[in-house]
């Protein structure tokens, strides 16, 4: 693997180039910069499999540097400082990030999920734009990995949501179910901010895709599209005040 690093900051890029001559002594490190310019020089005549690039540079941004290559094949993985909002925005749109300062052992996990999957999704990259761009309003979509891409979907298409042991199917309103290998936990604490409950351990629910309670066989939902899902005893209550 090849590697380019852009920080405007001298002793973060000295320290990310460290971590990776030991971490990865196999992957050839091209160069760093330190602006939006140098960096669009150097993407100008060779691109690295892997592009570490930090948000905010001192002639710009992170963002406006890759404007200038829309068509760029690099794995992009964001340097960012520890910011609740941009965190949040990073797993919306399923783009890898690592935090300053910078942990070893979540730069290894970043390079191999990077070994992986080389090729970012333009789609998600505008996402996490648009996230980070309005830090008052709640994403309306989400990046949903699967084995074969990368689909953002309107969260507010998602009728529910179903554990799959270490993975999760999405059910959407179109009749699309989309398989994706993350937990179920993971998607509800994205998600409860869009009045998505967790009625019982295998399954996350869209409040507003709910089309009735019925109180029989031990309480369960019928959504829109006719599924019906359990209601675990814990969560009965739960259901039945959110349900007024």
């Amino acid at each position: 693997m090849t590697a380019l690093l852009i920080d405007d900051m001298p002793r973060a890029l000295k320290v990310l180039q460290s971590d990776l001559e030991n971490l990865f002594p196999e992957m050839e490190i091209l160069g760093t910069a330190q602006s939006v310019v140098e960096g669009a020089k150097f993407l100008r005549q060779q691109q690295p499999d892997i592009l570490f690039l930090d948000i905010l540079l001192g002639d710009g941004t992170g963002f406006d540097l890759l404007e200038i290559f829309p068509d760029l094949q690099s794995k992009v993985i964001f340097v960012t400082a520890s910011d609740e909002f941009a965190i949040r925005a990073f797993r919306f749109s399923a783009i890898d990030y690592i935090l300053k300062p910078i942990d070893p052992e979540q730069l290894k996990q970043a390079v191999e999920r990077a070994k992986a999957q080389l090729q970012q999704s333009s789609e998600s990259l505008d996402l996490l734009k648009e996230t980070i761009r309005k830090p008052d309003e709640l994403p309306t979509r989400i990046s949903l990995h699967t084995q074969e891409k990368i689909q953002v979907v309107e969260i507010e298409s998602i009728i529910r949501c179903e554990s799959d042991g270490n993975n999760t199917i999405f059910y959407l309103t179109t009749g699309q179910k989309i398989f994706v290998t993350k937990t179920l936990k993971q998607f509800e604490g994205l998600l409860q901010e869009h009045d998505f409950l967790r009625v019982h351990q295998s399954h996350l629910i869209n409040v507003a895709q709910i089309k009735e309670f019925i109180r029989r066989d031990g309480g369960y939902l019928v959504m829109r599209n006719g599924d019906k899902i359990p209601v675990s005893v814990r969560k009965r209550a739960e259901v039945m005040k959110v349900l007024g």
